[in-house]
């Protein structure tokens, strides 16, 4: 058999890069999965709006409160999107593959940039670095999020403003108004950005736009389907003394404490800080100004999915930076340039297999079956479709497809009135210690419900 013509190869390298990573990205997803790595918070939480959509009902996830519509918390009907997919395949496991493929997918633009523009060997060097940084993997080893959503979308704007296609990149960058509350402020971003390449009537409508979007989600649609009749994370911006108190206390908390610098040096030291070089790169102000500013420390750690919507922006910036290099530098110290732009990919790409969330694929007890996940399941198994359920949070997940699904214990410490109940009396489910845990276990057993079963550590009651 001939090998592939010559002009085949440079079309299939993008898309052989984020095939690759869409299948990495699945087998982190599912595998902890299967070994009762997820939650209900966020990933059965995810699951019972999709579900709702796939039967065309509002989103709401009795998780995060009896009754709740999940749009006057987060902002983010894009979920809909995956509602036709999960009506056929009626599994978390399909939030996982569809996070897998749009975080897979995004590689696509970015290696294909960075081929065109270096050749073969860089631009794998960079999508290799891209897919395994530690931005995408601490997303995927972290349950299903709204935000992937924005990584592929982000990835082809970007694509589009260093091709000079600037109605391509609005349209791209669009739907992110969709996606979360936030991200109007990333949309508007790209509007300066195609202003400032002198685009201005279509900067200028961008701009407009993203901010209109932003004011309408956050002071009219969420207040609308919160309970509370407001945006329930103001909270999380320490506004309590006012909109004055919050911006002369912004600058401080942009820069303290000392761990949101730590993020920063984290986020730019995979592409050896070239990243800052480029102007593309600004675009990533809008997310870290909204997380800095927040008293919620999650927000400032490396871990979980906060960071996936900056990686597109970040590497891109590298794309850009070298690019520049080679048209401002002499040939020599470009070479030098690129050279440690590569070894940087390389090192990224060492320290995301061994030492962030893909090296638990290289491990055999992976792929061993869980005799705790086999207990669970057997007594999972045991509670009939569509009954009223009450389990902990790491059980929640896998009955979220085919039960009605609270969190046991309640979090407003309400006495539980679901049929069932299915815990995991040795895990400390979030937010709940151990201790409190085990007590109110104690206290259901001796009152209002009976065991059904026990297998390990898992417990199923039924109330009597």
């Amino acid at each position: 058999m001939s090998a592939a013509p010559e002009s085949c190869r440079p079309r299939s390298l993008p898309w052989a890069v984020g095939g690759v990573f869409f299948v990495i990205y699945t087998l982190v997803s599912v595998t902890n999965h299967l070994r009762l790595g997820t939650t209900g918070y966020d990933l059965g939480i995810f699951e019972q709006a999709i579900r709702a959509y796939a039967h065309f009902e509002a989103p709401v996830s009795d998780l995060k409160a009896p009754g709740f519509v999940l749009l006057g918390d987060h902002f983010h009907p894009i979920l809909a999107t995956i509602a036709p997919v999960y009506r056929l395949f009626p599994s978390p496991i399909t939030l996982m593959v569809a996070q897998a493929a749009l975080l897979g997918v995004s590689a696509v633009p970015i290696v294909r940039v960075a081929q065109r523009r270096f050749g073969a060997r860089t631009a794998t060097a960079i999508g290799v670095a891209y897919g395994l940084s530690w931005g995408l993997q601490t997303t995927v080893d972290f349950d299903f999020h709204e935000v992937v959503f924005a990584v592929p979308l982000l990835a082809f704007s970007i694509e589009c403003l260093l091709t000079q296609r600037w109605q391509a990149a609005v349209w791209w960058a669009a739907p992110l108004v969709l996606v979360k509350e936030d991200l109007p402020f990333t949309l508007a971003a790209i509007g300066l950005y195609v202003f400032c390449k002198g685009q201005r009537k279509l900067g200028l409508w961008t701009i407009a736009g993203a901010l209109a979007s932003f004011l309408l989600i956050l002071l009219v649609i969420i207040p609308s389907m919160n309970p509370a009749g407001q945006y329930g994370f103001t909270h999380d911006l320490g506004s309590g003394g006012g909109l004055w108190d919050l911006l002369t206390s912004a600058p401080e908390r942009l820069v303290a404490p000392q761990q949101k610098l730590f993020l920063l040096a984290a986020l730019f030291a995979p592409t050896a800080f070239l990243a800052l070089f480029s102007p593309v790169t600004a675009l990533v102000i809008p997310t870290l100004t909204w997380r800095f500013i927040s008293v919620n420390q999650s927000y400032w750690v490396v871990g979980f999915h906060y960071s996936a919507v900056l990686m597109p922006i970040i590497y891109f910036g590298l794309v850009d930076a070298l690019t520049s290099g080679k048209r401002m530098l002499p040939e020599g110290t470009f070479r030098r340039v690129r050279r440690v732009a590569v070894v940087a990919c390389v090192v990224m790409a060492v320290v995301g297999i061994t030492g962030e969330p893909v090296g638990k694929l290289l491990k055999p007890q992976t792929w061993q079956v869980s005799q705790r996940a086999t207990d669970a399941q057997r007594l999972m198994d045991m509670i009939p479709d569509d009954a009223v359920v009450a389990a902990s949070n790491n059980l929640a997940p896998h009955l979220t497809n085919r039960c009605r699904i609270t969190l046991f214990p309640h979090l407003n410490a309400s006495e539980p009135t679901e049929e069932w109940i299915v815990t995991d009396t040795r895990f400390p489910n979030w937010p709940f210690s151990a201790e409190w845990m085990a007590n109110d276990l104690a206290r259901v057993r001796a009152t209002t419900y009976r065991t059904v079963a026990q297998a390990g550590d898992f417990v199923l009651l039924r109330r009597i």
